[in-house]
């Protein structure tokens, strides 16, 4: 005869819906009682049917992730512990990738029969977060968020990673000093510009307008960006980058261009992405543990699914640090 979760339950001493509830990682369950249910279903050989769980719970133990921009190498690295945390929580990930979230049809969402959805790049005029609102689909945001209150939120704390390089370089006796920003529309963008501009402004020096670039987080953004800075006069000797796929396109940019880095310009990215540690960039930039910001949302999704779309509005936000390698200096004649 088939082994059930009844011959799981009555191993374990304890109930077949606790057996369901602690296969699926339910965070109700206490741990003790999961590693009993899960020494005992291995004991059994006990191989819980998909079918039959998800007829009973109405659960598809699927879990849908939203990245609208693969190209960009921080998302490989926030994706894979967050496809890890959602396994080890017995859920199985499905990665959805189109060029923008409004293009990720909310039908497309709740036709996989997903349980829940992680917004890893959410746009501050995004449709997408409303409408999951609607239809009553747990959603977590991750990275990036709306400004919208009720989901669960984990990012880290963009604005003080603004400041600290705004006191750095101040620090460093720069005073002519420029951004390349992110889009106007991404909270990662505008919270980074925000605590820049204002740890400037409290130090005494000003980021006009003209010294400011703003677009995509890509190569390119970085690399024409820093080309129409360096028009400026008098030019910048410090530039804060938006995250580090455009600070190396801006290091490209000044390598074009023969400006030495950090002799005559110092430039800062934001996320430490393992390439900034590289040999050939060896950036100075702005560190978070994205890794675990990233299971943390898994964690709080699961939550939020286990609670029935309902629950406080948890909002985890992680610490900001400076990682200071070789593209930064004093101010030339400082």
């Amino acid at each position: 005869m088939a082994i059930t979760s009844i011959d799981v339950a009555r191993l374990a001493g304890v109930s077949q819906p606790t057996v369901s509830r602690a296969l699926r990682g339910d965070p109700r369950v206490s741990e003790e009682t999961r590693q009993r249910v899960r020494q005992a279903a291995e004991a059994l050989n006990y191989v819980p049917s998909e079918t039959g769980r998800s007829l009973s719970t109405r659960a598809t133990r699927r879990v849908g992730v939203v990245v609208t921009d693969l190209t960009n190498p921080f998302y490989p690295h926030l994706v894979a512990p967050l496809h890890d945390e959602l396994e080890r929580c017995g859920y199985r990930m499905m990665l959805f990738t189109e060029r923008s979230e409004d293009a990720v049809a909310t039908e497309r969402l709740l036709g996989q029969s997903v349980d829940g959805v992680v917004l890893t790049t959410a746009t501050t005029d995004s449709a997408l977060p409303a409408e999951l609102t609607r239809r009553g689909l747990p959603f977590v945001f991750l990275n990036r968020e709306t400004g919208m209150a009720g989901p669960p939120v984990a990012v880290v704390d963009n604005a003080e990673g603004g400041r600290l390089v705004a006191r750095e370089l101040v620090a460093l006796g720069h005073r002519h000093i420029a951004g390349i920003f992110g889009p106007r529309n991404t909270t990662t963008g505008q919270e980074r510009e925000m605590g820049f501009r204002l740890a400037l402004a409290e130090a005494g020096v000003g980021l006009s307008e003209d010294a400011a670039v703003r677009g995509p987080f890509e190569f390119a953004t970085g690399y024409a960006g820093l080309g129409e800075l360096l028009t400026l006069r008098p030019r910048p000797t410090a530039v804060l980058c938006g995250n580090d796929v455009v600070a190396i396109g801006a290091l490209n940019a000044a390598l074009a261009a023969q400006v030495k880095v950090p002799d005559e310009l110092t430039l800062f990215g934001f996320d430490d992405i393992p390439m900034a540690g590289w040999e050939s960039f060896q950036l100075s930039t702005v560190r978070h543990d994205m890794h675990e910001m990233a299971r943390t949302a898994a964690r709080l999704l699961v939550q939020r699914i286990a609670q029935g779309g309902k629950g406080d509005a948890e909002r985890v936000v992680f610490p900001a640090q400076l990682v200071l390698r070789r593209t930064h200096a004093a101010a030339p004649g400082a």
